[in-house]
């Protein structure tokens, strides 16, 4: 948690995770996110996966560090109340995340009749308004059948929803940039943001699209690494290891741990040719090269490699569950980006905060999401400068909910 973004005040309607996660990277920067939900929670709330007693672990790490207002958004007053928290006067406030649908009660236009200078992120399925989540827009790019191993024919979906998050990402991205660009204009925009964009957009970036386009759609290759050396090796313990050697130097470091340079130098001199001058020739000719490696790692055993690996710079990475992910001090055990908390479960368990680090400033620890309707008299009060009279017909209406209540 930093507070580069303090002051700043984000109201966010969404559900699932690309909006979620837009509201999540701005509040761990510092901005004040306010999350209003329907009374008894949005479509999201008790997603999997769950505690046993019914507590959503996705919906809790997704809203960390936000504060939580519940309204009933099937009648129109309840609906107002949400046009007018997203839309709410203040010099640092106007600005919305959402994936309501483009029209609705929640469109620019009817958010701009009542603040021309509001900035808002719409997270979209597909650019055309049709309705997509992540795995649909995977499935259309192409991408799961380019995963897999080369003899199963079936599609490979991935379960990390790649699109979403980066598409979360790019919202907070281009939010800030608006933010940035109204201070010194004074005007309001909509930022339109489909995951299909961002799916397809990705593809074109790194040249899968004109690859396809040049008459070569990528196949599936099991683990190997495409353009370069890598992929799946088992060692003599049983253990299994993902290997790269992309550069010279890991290319040469990894032939002194495994004692194959005679092997490898052979092979060149047959195929007349140097992999260490491309690696695209060892991906070209990995067919003779695999058994090489393959038979050196079945000699070795992790423990007898780690120390060359360290010595000689080796890019590798262990095959493990998340459950002893969960004691590596390379990702979570002792790392300060995470903190044990006391979540609105119950459970206490690690939390991340913002996942880079800034030298410079002081680190707060990961703050945990908020029970549902825990904020909303605050909010009401604060935000939309309702009286405590005001706040109680609402919540005699049954039109808004505190946490109780929700």
């Amino acid at each position: 948690m930093y507070d580069l973004l303090k002051g700043l005040r984000v109201v966010e309607g969404s559900a699932f995770v690309a909006g979620p996660t837009c509201g999540l990277y701005l509040a761990q920067l510092g901005a004040e996110v306010i999350r209003f939900d329907n009374i008894g929670g949005g479509p999201d709330f008790r997603r999997w996966p769950l505690t046993p007693g019914g507590d959503s672990l996705y919906w809790e790490g997704l809203n960390k560090s936000k504060k939580s207002i519940a309204i009933d958004l099937s009648r129109p007053e309840g609906r107002d109340l949400a046009v007018r928290l997203a839309a709410a006067p203040g010099d640092e406030g106007g600005v919305f995340v959402t994936n309501f649908p483009v029209e609705g009660f929640l469109s620019y236009e009817k958010l701009a009749a009542l603040r021309p200078d509001l900035i808002c992120a719409r997270i979209m399925g597909w650019a055309d308004g049709g309705p997509a989540v992540d795995y649909t827009v995977n499935s259309a790019v192409g991408v799961p059948l380019m995963t897999g191993h080369p003899d199963d024919p079936r599609p490979v979906n991935h379960v990390l929803p790649a699109w979403d998050l980066l598409t979360g990402a790019y919202a907070a991205f281009a939010l800030v940039a608006a933010v940035s660009a109204r201070a010194k204009d004074g005007k309001g925009r909509e930022i339109r943001i489909p995951l299909s964009d961002i799916a397809g957009s990705t593809m074109a970036n790194l040249g899968y699209l004109a690859e396809s386009l040049a008459g070569s759609d990528r196949p599936r290759m099991g683990n190997d690494l495409y353009g370069a050396f890598g992929r799946d090796f088992v060692l003599k313990d049983g253990r299994r290891i993902m290997l790269v050697a992309i550069t010279a130097r890991q290319w040469k470091g990894l032939q002194q741990v495994l004692e194959i340079e005679a092997p490898v130098a052979a092979l060149e001199a047959e195929l007349a040719l140097s992999f260490a001058a491309d690696e695209g020739l060892r991906f070209d000719h990995r067919a003779r090269l695999l058994p090489i490696f393959e038979a050196a790692f079945a000699r070795k055993t992790l423990a007898d490699l780690l120390p060359a690996f360290e010595r000689e710079g080796v890019c590798w990475g262990p095959y493990q569950p998340m459950s002893q992910a969960a004691e590596d001090p390379r990702l979570f055990k002792g790392n300060p980006v995470y903190a044990d908390i006391v979540h609105p479960s119950g459970r206490t368990y690690p939390a991340a905060g913002f996942a880079g680090t800034i030298p410079q400033e002081a680190r707060a620890p990961a703050r945990p999401a908020s029970r549902l309707g825990q904020h909303t008299d605050e909010v009401l009060s604060e935000v939309l400068g309702l009286s405590g009279v005001e706040i109680a017909r609402l919540h005699d209406a049954g039109l808004v909910a505190g946490p109780q209540e929700a």
